[in-house]
C-alpha cells in the first residue's frame, strides 16, 4: 500500500492592517517623550565623562599642585615654570607637571585650547556649586557668560588662599565627584519616570 501525499492547505493570514491612526496630541506627547530621552542620555553620557575628568584633575593636583599660577610645565632646558592666564602660549607643546585646581580642571578637559569648551565649562560650574551650594539643589549648568567667569575667579580665589594645601583641592574635587553621582542619580530617576 502506498501513502499518498497530503496536501496541506496553506495557512491563512489576515491582512495586515496598518495601526490606527494617532491623534495629533498623542504623536505630539511622544516627540516630546522622545526628545526628554534623548537630553537625558545625553546629559549621562556628559556626566559620566566628566566624572573622569574629576578624576584626572585629581590626578594632576595630586603631583604637583600650584598656586598663584595656573599651570607648571617643564620648558626645553627641563626646568620647571608656571604660566598663569596671560602667557599660556609658552607652555605650549610642553608637558604640564603640576596646576591649580582650575588650571587641572582645564587641562583634564583637553587643555588651554578647551578652556571654553562645554565639558570644561560644566567641569568650572559643578565644582564652584560643589564648594558653594548645598547637596539637595541641583546644578546650574549654563550661567551668564559673566556669572561663568566670576565663578572662575572665585575657583581661582579660593585655590590661592592663604593656608589652602593641595588636600583641599583634592577634596574639593572628590567632593565634586560625589555630586556628579547625585546628579547622574536624578537623571536616571527621571529616565525611569518617562
Amino acid at each position: 500500500m502506498t501513502a499518498q501525499p497530503q496536501v496541506v492547505p496553506p495557512p491563512t493570514t489576515a491582512p495586515v492592517l496598518p495601526p490606527p491612526p494617532r491623534s495629533r496630541r498623542a504623536r505630539r506627547e511622544e516627540r516630546r517623550r522622545l526628545r526628554r530621552q534623548d537630553r537625558l542620555a545625553a546629559r549621562l553620557a556628559e556626566l559620566s565623562r566628566l566624572d573622569l575628568l574629576l578624576a584626572d584633575a585629581g590626578s594632576l593636583i595630586g603631583q604637583g599642585w600650584v598656586q598663584h599660577a595656573w599651570f607648571r610645565y617643564r620648558d626645553d632646558a627641563g626646568e620647571p615654570r608656571v604660566a598663569t592666564v596671560f602667557d599660556l602660549g609658552r607652555m605650549s607643546g610642553r608637558p604640564v607637571i603640576g596646576a591649580c585646581l582650575v588650571g587641572g580642571l582645564v587641562q583634564a578637559g583637553g587643555g588651554p585650547a578647551a578652556a571654553r569648551s562645554q565639558l570644561v565649562t560644566h567641569a568650572v560650574e559643578l565644582t564652584w556649586h560643589t564648594l558653594h551650594e548645598p547637596a539637595s539643589r541641583a546644578v546650574r549648568w549654563t550661567p551668564s557668560p559673566l556669572l561663568h567667569a566670576a565663578h572662575v575667579r572665585d575657583l581661582t580665589r579660593w585655590n590661592d588662599s592663604f593656608g589652602r594645601t593641595s588636600y583641599d583641592v583634592t577634596g574639593l574635587l572628590e567632593a565634586a565627584t560625589t555630586t556628579v553621582r547625585a546628579e547622574v542619580a536624578r537623571a536616571r530617576e527621571e529616565q525611569a519616570a518617562l
